[in-house]
Formats: structure tokens, sequence, C-alpha cells
């Protein structure tokens, strides 16, 4: 198993989530994982390593958003998830909008913007796990999201019956 560890967590498929957080003088942004918990209350959980500064910027700030990454956003979803820079805003390009519920920035271009409040969070090895409510979203109907599976991104196509 132990050659197979990073192997098992490819060959579950995931939403891409370009996950946005911001102070009032610092900003960041990843690519993240995040997966659906409840209806009612809207509720997700994203885990993020606690040595990096989004962990700290949450800590501080206490929300997110999750833009769900469309077709169009497969080279951001790469860069953000892999490339370091100073003002990933700024060096890759990234357009941004106003969130009406939280401080963190929305990602123009994006499926749906979710923005989030942390409920709790817990630690998990080298990672804290936040749960996250809901508290306001948006969605671009004229555009898809991408899934990523087996180490790949895909668009979501038609429905299984």
């Amino acid at each position: 198993m132990a050659n197979k560890k990073m192997e098992v967590s490819h060959i579950m498929p995931c939403s891409v989530n370009l996950l946005t957080v911001a102070t009032k003088t610092e900003r960041e942004a990843m690519t993240a994982t995040a997966m659906f918990v409840s209806e009612d209350p809207p509720l997700f959980v994203v885990s993020i390593q606690k040595d990096i500064t989004t962990h700290r910027l949450i800590e501080e700030t206490g929300q997110i958003v999750l833009n769900i990454a469309s077709t169009g956003q497969v080279k951001l979803a790469k860069k953000l998830g892999h490339e370091k820079a100073a003002d990933k805003f700024k060096e890759f390009g990234i357009e941004t909008g106003k969130a009406t519920s939280v401080s963190a920035p929305t990602i123009k271009g994006s499926f749906a913007n979710i923005e989030c409040k942390v409920i709790t969070s817990f630690p998990v090895s080298k990672f804290t796990v936040y749960v996250v409510e809901a508290v306001a979203f948006n969605r671009n109907e004229d555009l898809s999201p991408i899934v990523w599976d087996m180490n790949h991104y895909y668009s979501l196509g038609k429905e299984v019956e």
C-alpha cells in the first residue's frame, strides 16, 4: 500500500474549486477540493495544509469563497495548484469580483461562486479540515463546471439515466 498512497486519492472524482480568502491587507487563492456535506443547512468540507498562507488567512477571517472552476479555467486551476507567486491574482491575471457576504473576492469566469463562513474545524495530520456553510452564491448557467479524476480535468457531459 505504501507505493499506492498517493494513487488512491486520484481514483475519486472531485470538484475543482478555486478557493479565495482575504483580509483587509492580504489575499490568497489556491486550487482545492470541497465535498458536499448537507443541503439544509448548505455545508461543505475542505482541507487546507497548516503551513501555508491560505490556512493563516482562513484562521484570521473565518470565511472563504469556493469558486467552482469552469471549463475555461483549467490552466488557472493547474497554476493555483502548483505554482507559487507573491501575488497570484496579479501574476496569473485573475479577474475578481466582489462577494456580497464575505471579504474574500470571487473569481470571474467561474461556473459558480459560493461564499462561505467557517462553522467548525479540526486538525488532521498536517491539515485543518474546515466545515463551512454557504451564506450566498451565484451561478453562471452559460458555463460548465469541471471535475478532477485520475489526475486529469474533465468537463461534465450528458446526464446518465
